[in-house]
């Protein structure tokens, strides 16, 4: 059975400020460095899958989690469509290619379970296919965890109320525009396909060595610090200790001097931009 890690909506007490968010949220990242050093100190390999509705806030919680931390460490994999040559390749042979090295943290911002969502939905793989998805998942994950990885699996739920609501937002902010997706249009419409889709992925590939994690995510500031802190209460890590760090001086510049052009491009950069508005032909 999935486990629901966020609150039920009737709990949800009232909007989360903006000042609370953020002093919250600068702990917790504070322990994903420690969580980061300790990855890289013991050669933890880890995988985090993000899947869930369209406009629960995968992109959101993802980018909280990696603001701090280094890119060479926590590495983001977002695949685009796949190409006919992947396409004719064993279905998880383009994501193993993301898979960890040592001191490595991969976070899939959508994953293998594409299949198990809008391929079939939108009909994009046979049944046939579909099926032995379902039946072999599992059978991978045991492989991938037995192999020393640690895979952890989060699915981010919204009502259909909020999800109406996020998608009317981003029709009507040009700056949230490019989210809306044809694709995101269509798993609007299928609302109740996507349910049972979500509900038969469950079924096969919730098990108690791999579960799922459920964020209640019509809260985005709570589900956001609700993930963060049940993914490090899943990593058993240390904080290791660090030397005192000390700047020490400059050398003498020995009589070099700026160039002309440095200058004036530093000066050029503390200036403010003046936009002028574009013209009509």
């Amino acid at each position: 059975m999935s486990k629901d890690n966020g609150q039920n909506q009737e709990e949800q007490p009232g909007k989360m400020k903006n000042k609370e968010f953020e002093k919250e949220l600068e702990k917790l990242q504070v322990e994903l460095v420690k969580l980061q050093r300790w990855v890289v100190h013991k050669g933890l390999r880890v995988i985090i899958v993000f899947e869930g509705r369209d406009a629960a806030g995968k992109g959101g919680t993802i980018k909280r989690i990696v603001d701090r931390v280094s890119p060479r460490v926590f590495r983001v994999v977002a695949l685009p469509t796949p190409t006919e040559r992947e396409k004719s390749a064993m279905y998880i042979q383009r994501y193993m290619a993301h898979f960890p090295a040592a001191g490595e943290v991969i976070i899939f911002d959508r994953s293998w379970y594409n299949r198990a969502g809008v391929e079939r939905v939108m009909g994009f793989c046979t049944d046939q296919q579909y099926e032995a998805f379902l039946k072999n998942t599992p059978i991978a994950e045991h492989f991938i965890l037995e192999n020393g990885i640690i895979l952890i699996k989060y699915w981010l739920e919204v009502s259909e109320e909020e999800q109406d609501r996020r998608f009317k937002a981003r029709i009507q902010d040009g700056r949230k525009i490019w989210k809306l997706s044809p694709m995101d249009v269509e798993s609007h419409r299928r609302w109740y396909d996507y349910s049972r889709a979500r509900d038969a992925m469950f079924e096969a590939t919730d098990t108690p060595e791999s579960p799922w994690y459920v964020i209640n995510s019509n809260d985005k500031k709570r589900a956001r610090l609700n993930c963060i802190a049940h993914l490090l209460s899943l990593i058993p890590y240390k904080e290791l200790p660090t030397g005192e760090v000390k700047l020490g001086n400059r050398h003498s510049p020995n009589g070099y001097k700026e160039p002309e052009s440095v200058a004036w491009q530093q000066q050029q950069a503390t200036q403010t931009p003046r936009l002028n508005p574009p013209q009509r032909h």
